[in-house]
């Protein structure tokens, strides 16, 4: 015997609706001594911002600036990771080298010209962060004068899955840290002055 089954009910949708965004509750308070996933953006929890290598740095800038990041990932024509771009990148000196190098003016500044590549990228395994505490990613992130660290998932045929990422500001906050200026040094100075307490 085939139930039957009935249709819903259907409603207009009404002028203005929004969408749900995936959120991830990350504690507010945290030690150094506590477990490193207490601080991760998991990415099976939470949409990771990206950006092309063609897109224009002033309209990368403006992305991040309306999804109040400091980070985009980006992506190539396959939507494969071709690298990383950070506020840093974008405030910092790699704009005026890049003028000074190959001419132009500020609009003619692409994504490609002044992010990290992939090939400059390192990245930590998800096996390793999982049984890593708050502190030895603070280390790591000092370590390598970065001001994020990306977490991969590795499968069986060897290809990496981008799976987390850490931001020293996003830890300092965490652990209590007053963060005033995006410059490394000044937040891993914050951090040092809070770990007494922490």
């Amino acid at each position: 015997m085939i139930k039957e089954y009935s249709p819903l009910q259907t409603f207009p949708l009404k002028t203005g609706s929004s969408f749900v965004r995936p959120v991830q509750s990350l504690p507010e308070h945290v030690k150094l001594s506590d477990p490193a996933t207490d601080v991760m953006t998991d990415l099976s929890k939470v949409s990771v911002i990206g950006v092309r290598a063609k897109t224009s740095m002033d309209k990368a800038n403006a992305k991040m600036i309306r999804y109040g990041v400091r980070m985009l990932l980006v992506l190539d024509d396959n939507d494969q990771v071709a690298g990383l771009l950070t506020a840093n990148d974008v405030l910092g000196e790699k704009p005026m080298s890049f003028l000074q190098n190959m001419g132009g003016t500020h609009a003619d500044i692409m994504v490609r010209d002044i992010m990290t590549t992939q090939r400059e990228l390192e990245v930590l395994k998800i096996e390793s962060v999982r049984s890593a505490k708050v502190g030895e990613i603070v280390a790591t992130l000092k370590k390598s004068h970065r001001q994020h660290a990306l977490v991969v998932a590795e499968g069986a045929d060897g290809k990496q899955s981008l799976c987390g990422l850490f931001s020293i500001t996003q830890i300092a906050r965490q652990l209590g840290a007053q963060v005033q200026s995006f410059e490394l040094a000044h937040t891993f100075a914050e951090i040092e002055a809070v770990i007494p307490r922490g």
